[in-house]
């Protein structure tokens, strides 16, 4: 039943479109800039995107979309060739008054399998330095949950340790604070926001270890908060045009359900995220360097089998170099970028009680990579993966093998 609404609803929106645009003469479509500071940061990534607006509507809309083709193989195990369609995004914005702003970001993912509204919020604009954003908000944790649309990357997969360590695209029904304040060459940005949060099920779930992405599965977040407990979120950043930009985050609260109708039935357990997040572009070699690390800390019950851990880390750095800049195939400001990704991640950063030895199921990858931008909103990627990754009990680990290619692009 879930999969045909969801098919109606497609049909909807695109019929719906269809309409509008047959509507509207195409000369009172203009680009919007990404963002009309003159430097961003992080934060900024919700609204630092290309939108259309409609002539002189408060209305503005964009996207993104991205495919691939891919060949994966596994202790020489491989599944074959595979196309994917992995997601369509939908923006819409509007600015509803003088200093009353409102953007949401509803995405398809696999053809349609799966919709969501990752961001609907409202902001409210009293000073640079202080300003209330509330609805569906996307938790700032690390850089990558806000700033990653598919375009903007060079890579086809996004981050391990975002989509199977930390939950990629995090976001929750919330209420906050933000902020920037410019000085010469720097710059410093906070956010801070209560919002719902985790469940049960990252210690209680098919995969059979502590597994935070498996909360995103359920929609109550939006409207229950499982602990009866707000959720905090909290970034601060600092930003230097040469130097670069650094934020250090937090992301925590109880996540189980500890009492029941006035009945304590558990005690209070806690869910700790810390992250550091760093991005640079080197002046004179164009050379960027984009890298993210977290840390979690989770209260297992000490009644959970040794394989659902209590602490657990990872991250990733991405180089990308361009190697060509100029006119290419009748596009004036085309690019070729050389790249590379290493990414590390450890599901259960701990020994066994028994023996005292290591506790395994843990990887690390190396994603080499070929991009080619046309414009800065469109990228053209040829990655290879080559990643190892052991089990709980240390055991050889399995070697993998992934060719690549693909597309991303705002629209």
């Amino acid at each position: 039943m879930n999969y045909k609404l969801n098919l109606l609803l497609i049909i909807i929106i695109v019929s719906s479109i269809n309409k509008v645009t047959a509507q509207i003469d195409s000369t009172l479509l203009n680009r919007i800039p990404k963002d009309t500071l003159k430097q961003a940061m992080n934060m900024d990534a919700t609204y630092n995107r290309p939108f259309l607006s409609i002539g002189k509507t408060p209305l503005a809309i964009g996207g993104y979309t991205e495919a691939n083709w891919q060949h994966a193989t596994s202790d020489g195990v491989s599944e074959g060739h595979q196309f994917q369609a992995r997601r369509l995004t939908l923006f819409v914005a509007s600015t509803i008054n003088k200093r009353l702003k409102f953007l949401s970001e509803i995405e398809f993912e696999d053809g349609g399998k799966k919709i969501a509204i990752e961001f609907a919020s409202m902001d409210v604009e009293f000073n640079p330095l202080l300003n209330f954003r509330g609805g569906i908000i996307m938790n700032p944790i690390g850089s990558f949950n806000q700033n990653h649309d598919g375009p903007k990357w060079e890579f086809t997969d996004r981050p391990i340790s975002a989509t199977q360590m930390l939950p990629a695209t995090w976001s929750n029904s919330g209420f906050g604070l933000f902020g920037k304040k410019f000085k010469k060459d720097w710059m410093f940005g906070y956010e801070f926001y209560l919002s719902g949060g985790f469940d049960n099920s990252i210690i209680d779930n098919t995969e059979n270890k502590t597994f935070l992405p498996e909360a995103k599965k359920n929609p109550e977040r939006f409207e229950e908060i499982n602990s009866g407990l707000p959720m905090v979120t909290g970034k601060i950043a600092v930003r230097n045009k040469l130097a670069g930009e650094i934020g250090l985050s937090y992301m925590g609260g109880v996540y189980n359900k500890f009492n029941d109708d006035g009945n304590i039935i558990d005690i209070k357990r806690r869910l700790d995220v810390f992250a550091i997040d760093y991005n640079v572009t080197i002046p004179k070699v164009k050379t960027t360097v984009i890298a993210e690390w977290a840390w979690i800390l989770i209260d297992v019950p000490t009644t959970y089998l040794q394989n659902f851990g209590s602490n657990q880390h990872g991250g990733f750095v991405d180089i990308i170099q361009p190697v060509l800049s100029r006119k290419m195939f009748g596009w004036n400001k085309a690019t070729l970028n050389l790249a590379c990704r290493l990414e590390y991640v450890d599901w259960n950063y701990a020994n066994f009680i028994e023996t005292n030895t290591n506790i395994g199921d843990h990887l690390w990858s190396v994603m080499p990579a070929i991009s080619f931008r046309p414009t800065a909103q469109t990228v053209f990627r040829f990655n290879y993966r080559y990643q190892q990754q052991t089990d709980l009990l240390g055991n050889p680990a399995a070697l993998t093998g992934v060719f690549q290619v693909g597309f991303s692009t705002y629209f």
